[in-house]
């Protein structure tokens, strides 16, 4: 099973959280996390601790960072997440439809499957919300 299949969607955004407020000089401490999830720290905590122990986060002195492998996975995410919107809105969903539908299925998508999907649809630059795709893997990136 993928790093990305093993995820909750709120480990995910967790990640996303870290990813936002973290800088190269400064990590991300607990309550900041427990207080964009909208919980306590002790909670907040528990959704840290499995991304610690998958190699996504790192954490020193209740500070917590992403990863090079936190990184990846997030990017993975995004591609998943935008290749799956990019599906249902060619089905005519609306922009807001495509990203509830597609919330319903990226995590469960593996990267060879999203990686055909991306290739049978011409391998598109964008999602519905103008957010880019990342190419396939082992293929070009774009210009």
């Amino acid at each position: 099973m993928e790093t990305l299949q093993r995820l909750t969607r709120r480990q995910v955004e967790t990640l996303e959280i870290i990813a936002a407020v973290e800088t190269p000089i400064k990590a991300v401490p607990l309550k900041s996390v427990a207080s964009a999830l909208k919980v306590r720290p002790p909670s907040a905590l528990s959704h840290l601790t499995p991304l610690e122990a998958l190699g996504l986060i790192a954490r020193r002195r209740g500070k917590s960072r992403l990863t090079p492998r936190g990184r990846s996975t997030l990017v993975e995410y995004r591609r998943h997440h935008r290749v799956a919107e990019h599906l249902f809105a060619r089905v005519g969903f609306s922009p807001e439809e495509t990203c509830r539908a597609a919330r319903e299925i990226d995590l469960a998508l593996g990267h060879n499957t999203v990686d055909r999907l991306c290739r049978s649809e011409g391998h598109p630059p964008t999602c519905p919300h103008g957010q880019p795709i990342v190419p396939c893997q082992g293929r070009p990136e774009r210009a």
